[in-house]
């Protein structure tokens, strides 16, 4: 039994280590692009004009500065910039989905399969897409970029934002479980499986690190014991709910 289970466990890993080439293999944007960080790291790069870049775990961009503008394209993730002002030529970050220009500014930028997630910390941006007028974002803001334009601005604690990048913290604020394994799932190597459907009562208020998801996990079966999370190796987790009910957390 014992061997059979080592036999089981080897499968596993066989098969996580194939669907990771592939996905690789799928990503050669990612591989080829000038920045980038592995899952589960964070990396601050120094630009050429003296802006500074964090990039979040799985991110990636390319850095293209000429004489007339200063151009980084985000490829895929989460990135943190702190813009040094050039007058002459203006700073623009390109989601694909959206332009977002500044002078002298401090804002995150998240590209999402179908949108880019705007959050201004300090001073103020344009963001525009095609066919579409600019909009400004001011700090303090927050708003979903789609190609249907630029959505809603919602309120934000700036400094609370700026304080989850410094520390890699996931803050939640009454969101669906779903939605916190989806970002708990970037943030690891391997595959994180979950029913959704099978979730979709239960809703978190929470501080979660991203730098140490087994602590996050651990966290969310101590505040949700409905939950069973199994680890059949640390690239395969498990996560259902047998016995769940309806339930909410703060």
């Amino acid at each position: 039994r014992q061997r059979l289970r080592q036999l089981a466990a080897a499968s596993a890993v066989a098969v996580l280590a194939l669907t990771s080439a592939l996905a690789v293999s799928e990503r050669p944007a990612y591989l080829l692009a000038d920045l980038r960080s592995p899952t589960g790291q964070w990396r601050t790069h120094t630009l050429a004009d003296g802006s500074h870049i964090t990039l979040g775990s799985g991110s990636a961009v390319n850095v293209h500065f000429n004489a007339g503008e200063r151009h980084v394209e985000l490829v895929q993730g989460d990135i943190l910039v702190d813009v040094a002002k050039d007058a002459q030529r203006p700073f623009i970050v390109d989601s694909g989905q959206a332009a977002i220009r500044a002078l002298g500014t401090r804002f995150t930028v998240r590209r999402d399969d179908d949108a880019t997630i705007l959050s201004m910390l300090e001073s103020k941006v344009s963001a525009q897409v095609p066919q579409h007028p600019a909009s400004i974002v001011q700090a303090g803001q927050r708003t979903r970029i789609t190609e249907d334009g630029v959505g809603p601005i919602t309120a934000i604690d700036a400094a609370s934002v700026q304080e989850a990048w410094r520390a890699h913290q996931l803050v939640i604020d009454d969101q669906p479980l779903a939605d916190v394994l989806d970002e708990l799932a970037r943030h690891r190597p391997g595959q994180l499986h979950y029913d959704r459907a099978q979730i979709a009562g239960i809703r978190v208020a929470a501080v979660l690190p991203l730098d140490d998801t087994d602590k996050a996990l651990q966290l969310l079966i101590d505040n949700f014991p409905q939950l069973r999370i199994r680890m059949l190796t640390r690239y395969l987790v498990m996560v259902d709910a047998p016995a769940s009910t309806p339930a909410k957390n703060k």
